[in-house]
């Protein structure tokens, strides 16, 4: 079994109680995990355009990739946040709810939000916003309830004028795979902060990996109450659940 963080193993332990029994193995998780990375199939055909199939929804969903950038592959933790929306329904319910995806990179998640039924803002840097968009339009074009909307946002940035809190109101966040080895996990929490309202809930799936990133958990949990819904030991991933505390004093977050 991958190794984890004494913090991870902390939260996960203490949360254990809450989420769903996925036996069989040393990891207890290969059954439902074979289920995901089931939900993927390859071209069957070759050819130039770099390309992963998904099956979610109900739908077959066809995303291009690049290999210059993290921002525009697939990871794992997409694939555990589409199952988890797909296989949840009821307790998550997407229909009809304002839904805005932080750090969307190929589309797959806001796709799946959007087939789910809701109202779908997907956003992510200047430079992967045009194979988004091409991911989303491709995929949801006559085929959901509403039309994703494609934005640029940069964390921290111009919260207020890109996303004004008075006419901003997210039932849920979405974000797969948002904090690892990058220098903004000060400004993804301002992000986060400033997005979320006292009703909304945010939908988090995490790979852990180094220590710095895991210490973001600690800054998170200073402003949102945070609840494990679903841990995957062979993957790492573990998806969390969270709503806002009462608004406390600032403190920069400051990795050691």
């Amino acid at each position: 079994m991958e190794s984890k963080s004494l913090q991870h193993k902390h939260i996960v332990s203490n949360e254990i109680s809450r989420k769903p029994d996925n036996k069989t193995g040393p990891n207890g998780d290969e059954q439902i995990v074979a289920e995901i990375m089931g939900r993927r199939f390859p071209p069957s055909l070759i050819t130039i355009q770099v390309w992963e199939g998904f099956h979610f929804a109900g739908h077959k969903i066809k995303i291009t990739e690049a290999t210059d950038s993290y921002g525009a592959v697939v990871w794992s933790s997409a694939l555990v946040m589409c199952h988890f929306l797909e296989t949840n329904v009821k307790s998550y319910n997407m229909v009809d709810k304002n839904v805005i995806e932080i750090g969307a990179g190929t589309g797959l998640v806001s796709i799946v939000a959007s087939f789910l039924g809701a109202r779908v803002v997907a956003t992510d840097l200047t430079e992967l916003l045009g194979n988004l968009q091409y991911n989303i339009l491709k995929n949801t074009k006559m085929r959901c309830k509403y039309e994703p909307q494609v934005k640029e946002l940069f964390w921290g940035v111009d919260l207020e004028k890109n996303f004004p809190q008075s006419s901003c109101q997210f039932d849920y966040i979405l974000a797969a795979d948002v904090v690892y080895d990058h220098p903004y996990l000060e400004e993804l929490l301002l992000t986060f902060d400033h997005l979320c309202k006292d009703n909304t809930v945010i939908i988090w799936a995490m790979k852990f990996r180094l220590e710095r990133e895991n210490q973001f958990v600690d800054r998170f949990k200073k402003l949102f109450d945070l609840e494990v819904i679903s841990d995957f030991p062979s993957l790492n991933i573990t998806l969390f659940k969270a709503k806002r505390r009462c608004r406390v004093k600032w403190y920069p977050f400051i990795a050691t």
